[in-house]
């Protein structure tokens, strides 16, 4: 049986669990952690959970120690740094001709290991420059390619509504966003309109989702042909919230009908 938290490593990689080794800790400490080789750096996304062995797909990696000041100070000479081990890493993908961008960097706690982030339309053979790297820089070297969406996670910015992004502030991972749900709440379908900085359909579409699919339980779609209390009419519009159907009858008039509040959004 194991106390274990998730834990980031680094400002964008991978979310893991890790021991407390008996250490109490909260949600957003910054921590030092063991590494495959060495100590890597990393923060902390979730209170204390207990684990048993049999629910372990891994060995568990340990926290060593909160992160002092000098940690910290450490971890801020690293990210200084990295500007030039970037420049260094573009000049090398232009000499080998490569057909990638380059986003973003970070090196292990220790600086035994640097981690690139590349985007690309397809897959790359970078083992050449791998080895240009690890000459150049003396260390373990990974190049990770990833998604548009993990890009604009880790460049940051602001989305229409004029608030920092949720994937580069708190969201912990990217779930399925599809146009049904963009649909489901009579969004405009302009992709302009529905789309994040990064090109794909903007998160936020799933946060009220479900309760949307649940108000819009019983209502009729726009286009259908509905009874009223002045006869049949068209559907011309839904609005889920007030549960309510603007309706045109077939002088040209029009009239909202309510209806009865769905048992699963109460």
């Amino acid at each position: 049986m194991y106390e274990v938290v998730q834990v980031r490593l680094r400002e964008a990689g991978k979310i893991t669990y890790y021991s407390t080794s008996g250490m109490k800790f909260k949600t957003g400490d910054h921590v030092i952690v063991e590494a495959d080789r060495g100590l890597d750096y990393g923060q902390v996304l979730s209170e204390t959970e207990v684990v048993l062995d049999a629910d372990l797909e891994e060995p568990l990696k340990k926290i060593i120690r909160k992160s002092n000041p000098w940690d910290l100070h450490q971890i801020e000479k690293n990210k200084t740094k990295i500007k030039e081990v970037m420049t260094t890493c573009s000049k090398k993908i232009q000499e080998r001709k490569l057909p990638m961008k380059l986003v973003d960097a970070e090196f292990s706690f220790d600086r035994s290991k640097i981690v690139f982030y590349f985007t690309a339309e397809g897959r790359i053979d970078f083992r050449d420059l791998v080895k240009d790297l690890a000459n150049a820089f003396k260390a373990r070297i990974e190049l990770k390619q990833i998604g548009v969406r993990d890009e604009a996670k880790m460049l940051g910015g602001f989305g229409p509504c004029g608030r920092a992004l949720c994937c580069a502030t708190y969201l912990k991972d990217f779930e399925p966003v599809t146009i049904k749900m963009a649909k489901e709440q009579n969004l405009p379908l302009n992709p302009t309109k529905i789309s994040g900085l990064c090109g794909r359909l903007m998160c936020c579409l799933g946060y009220e989702y479900k309760t949307y699919k649940d108000l819009m339980k019983g209502l009729p779609r726009e286009g259908e042909t509905v009874k009223t209390e002045k006869g049949p009419g068209k559907v011309l519009s839904i609005n889920a919230i007030k549960r309510s159907a603007m309706v045109e009858l077939g002088d040209g008039t029009q009239l909202e009908v309510f209806y009865k509040e769905s048992k699963t959004s109460k």
